[in-house]
């Protein structure tokens, strides 16, 4: 745990919680120099040439969230859990630029599990790419079809606008299809359609009316990607309060090591299940193996049981 020792304990106290055993660390303490020399140095390197000079790299260290990165990216840490009381972009930048980007990919994403009569639905981009280009957003598709999968599901993804498969040859509507293009090229294997109106996502009779040919009409749709970060924000919160489904996230996609971000105000509950998805991943990312894939399909097996 990162932060001041004394208030950390007083808190714990206060909650009935034992902390014997567990690590308390201060970035700010005097304590704390020497891994903060070490740690500025690491990070003065990494972002030299991108406006980062020697002071400001060590004195980015007394900031919990860059000293958190820098635990991680050292393997002094497996994950990280921040977010519940900072901004999105001042939690997530630190990330971005001292763990840095997995093999191959260019933009990370943002996605939330939202659970509904219907289900689990897996949205994406809700917290990152604001205006996504169709490469990235062919790559957020992609990304999020991998984490579906390692929940042990099968991903049948729809790929979002306010037009249907041509229906209107604006700047929004085209960007769409041809993203879907690209994830076809790349994953023909993918149950992936688009562009489309969201009812016509969760409507089968409509979509088989009018869409006879569309690749969703096999199996329900479990992942909705939208076509810009407003649109998919939008719905996760209607969904969320309006519709009265949990959810879990923001679970950061893309990301060399596992860093998740906590939505401001976040609930004790939702606070565990990051917690839980970050231990997962940074198994999954540190063994890369069958067994590791298993047990995030347990996790997810027990987690839906306690839903029920």
């Amino acid at each position: 745990m990162l932060g001041d020792e004394n208030k950390i304990k007083r808190i714990a106290a206060a909650n009935s919680v034992d902390l014997e055993g567990m690590p308390i660390m201060n970035p700010k303490d005097d304590s704390q120099e020497e891994l903060r020399k070490k740690y500025g140095e690491i990070f003065f390197t990494k972002r030299q040439r991108k406006g980062v000079n020697r002071y400001e790299a060590y004195k980015a260290m007394k900031d919990r969230n860059h000293f958190g990165c820098m635990l991680v990216e050292t393997g002094e840490a497996d994950c990280m859990i921040s977010g519940l009381s900072r901004n999105y972009p001042d939690t997530i930048r630190p990330a971005i630029q001292i763990i840095g980007t997995d093999t191959g990919v260019k933009k990370i994403a943002g996605m939330y599990i939202m659970f509904t009569k219907r289900g689990p639905l897996f949205l994406a981009d809700t917290t990152v790419n604001f205006n996504p280009t169709a490469e990235e957003l062919a790559e957020i598709t992609l990304l999020v079809a991998k984490e579906v999968r390692s929940f042990n599901i099968k991903p049948r993804v729809a790929m979002l606008c306010y037009s249907n498969f041509g229906s209107s040859d604006s700047a929004e509507a085209n960007l769409v299809r041809t993203a879907r293009e690209i994830v076809k090229q790349k994953a023909p294997d993918l149950i992936c359609d688009g562009e489309l109106q969201g009812i016509l996502a969760f409507n089968k009779e409509i979509l088989r009316d009018n869409y006879p040919f569309t690749e969703l009409l096999e199996g329900e749709v479990n992942t909705l990607i939208f076509p810009n970060l407003s649109a998919g924000n939008i719905a996760y919160n209607l969904l969320q309060e309006v519709g009265g489904a949990d959810s879990i996230g923001p679970i950061l996609l893309g990301l060399k090591k596992p860093v998740h971000v906590l939505q401001l105000g976040s609930s004790i509950r939702s606070i565990f299940n990051m917690v839980l998805v970050a231990v997962v991943d940074a198994q999954m990312k540190s063994q890369q193996n069958t067994q590791e894939l298993v047990s995030k399909s347990k996790w997810w097996k027990r987690f839906k049981k306690d839903k029920e």
